[in-house]
């Protein structure tokens, strides 16, 4: 065994003791019980006005400082129960620490802005439970309670590190994701919360739905870095070819790889734009992504997967120029198995969108083949939430990607790639291998920018007639035949939004 290898597999090993010893076997054993019935959707009755909150009035409901649903964990840590209504009515039944039954929700845990509620309501409803909860600690200051997880909405969570707002999201599972058929949403039934030590917190979520149960188990350590070692352990109650594992969720409004097509002040809007990828093989990929005009789903094969990720690469201010989104802001979130995941593929899906309130990127691992309805899944990994990329031994990264209409070659596109990295003289013996599939590359230069010390590829394509699709790649290489000295530049080409190239 490869001594990468050796080190996943004992890191995964070591992360399934530490679970089982804090009952993470009891969460496992609920989801294997709870696969052998059928699917039963819990059912909850708000009352009023729960069962009619808008945005704002849902916003205006806060758990009340020291009641009942702000539940001291140790270590600095808190818990926020988050309260039922507007677009979360499915309950949570969650456990504080050393609790063997999950909490009551109760009207009165929560105040009440008076600008939406005329008096604090008397009552939650009928069987209901929490919406979820967010976790609270000085991350940024340590007189200062900050957010560092939020799970909600389905099997929805969002983590954030020192530093950053909120951005994308990950999911414990997906299932039929950019498929033929409507997507299922498995939703969080029961979370299980532990004392954190030394700076960690332990915590065990059961997860639902029609066609699998789950129990999906973390062990969360907040910093500059936000790591979050987990374990889905997955049932299937019939065969499932379309899982996801890992998924990641994510918004790309436009940028500057065109065509624009927004009438915006600003130059950018996304919270991600590059799928990065480190595969079986030891090759680096990294895949701008877009705003198509069509939905596609692109699939990227691979055996045993050593990370993938959707990454933030524009970090000023200036690639956005958003005070209120505070884009350049926004984490990093990367994927890291542990253990051998064999074959599959990472997924990427892009959905067109026409503004930037609607989640339109999602990257997850599909494993090869049926996931057999009666049997058992596990599946390890770290999930790590940044303000950088991962670290790579690479001298080249790429900095940013652009194009646009060649100006004196109009049925071509330029694409432009600027490198940033360790641009010693010994780079400037590289060259750029491209290649377009379906269609014609030509004028393609490699030079350095003196004004940033970046390294910047550019080339020419031009689709062939009737071309639909394309697919770009661009490897920088010392000669043919050696490793690339930067991550493999990958971009889907497909005829643009005005019918141009």
């Amino acid at each position: 065994m490869r001594r990468r290898g050796f080190l996943a597999a004992a890191a995964a090993m070591a992360l399934a003791g530490r679970l089982k010893a804090e009952t993470g076997e009891d969460m496992i054993g609920q989801a294997r019980a709870l696969a052998r019935s059928p699917y039963r959707r819990p059912a909850a009755r708000l009352a009023p006005p729960f069962d009619a909150l808008n945005y704002d009035s849902y916003r205006g409901i806060r758990p009340r400082p020291g009641g009942g649903a702000d539940i001291a964990l140790g270590g600095g840590l808190r818990a926020m129960l988050l309260p039922p209504g507007w677009l979360f009515a499915d309950p949570v039944e969650v456990l504080p620490p050393g609790a063997t039954e999950p909490l009551t929700p109760d009207a009165a845990m929560f105040d009440y802005d008076p600008r939406y509620f005329t008096a604090p309501p008397g009552r939650i409803g009928d069987g209901t439970g929490f919406s979820g909860l967010r976790i609270l600690g000085p991350l940024n200051r340590p007189d200062r309670d900050d957010e560092i997880l939020v799970m909600q909405g389905a099997s929805y969570f969002r983590a954030l590190a020192r530093g950053l707002v909120y951005g994308l999201s990950a999911r414990a599972l997906a299932l039929g994701t950019g498929g033929p058929q409507p997507e299922e949403f498995p939703a969080f039934r029961r979370i299980a919360l532990h004392r954190p030590e030394n700076g960690r917190l332990r915590l065990a979520a059961l997860v639902d739905s029609p066609r699998a149960a789950a129990a999906f188990l973390v062990d969360l350590a907040p910093g500059a870095e936000t790591a979050m070692d987990c374990k889905l352990v997955l049932f299937p109650r019939v065969d499932i070819a379309d899982a996801g594992i890992a998924p990641l969720t994510s918004m790309f409004f436009f940028g500057p790889m065109g065509p624009g097509f927004a009438d915006d002040f600003r130059p950018a809007v996304h919270d991600s734009d590059v799928l990065w990828m480190h595969n079986g093989a030891g090759e680096r990929l990294w895949r701008p992504l877009a705003n198509p005009a069509a939905v596609q789903m692109s699939g990227f094969a691979d055996n045993t997967p050593r990370a993938f990720g959707l990454l933030q690469t524009a970090r000023g201010f200036g690639d956005f120029r958003d005070a209120a989104g505070a884009y350049h802001r926004r984490p990093d979130a990367w994927v890291e198995p542990l253990g051998d995941w064999g074959p599959g593929a990472v997924q990427l899906l892009e959905i067109p969108t026409i503004d930037e309130y609607a989640d339109n990127i999602a990257a997850f691992w599909r494993p090869a083949g049926v996931l057999a309805g009666g049997g058992e899944y596990r599946f390890a990994y770290r999930l790590v939430w940044a303000g950088a990329p991962p670290p790579d031994d690479l001298p080249l990264r790429p900095a940013r990607s652009m194009s646009g209409v060649e100006p004196l070659h109009r049925q071509g596109r330029l694409f432009v790639i600027d490198f940033a990295g360790r641009a010693d003289p010994a780079m400037l013996s590289l060259h750029a291998e491209v290649q377009g599939g379906t269609g014609q590359i030509s004028g393609e230069t490699l030079y350095p920018l003196p004004e940033t010390g970046e390294i910047r590829a550019s080339f020419v394509f031009e689709p062939a007639p009737g071309a639909t699709v394309a697919e770009l790649r661009v490897s920088l290489r010392h000669r043919a035949g050696s490793q690339p000295a930067a991550p493999v530049w990958l971009h889907r080409w497909t005829p643009a939004r005005d019918g141009g190239v």
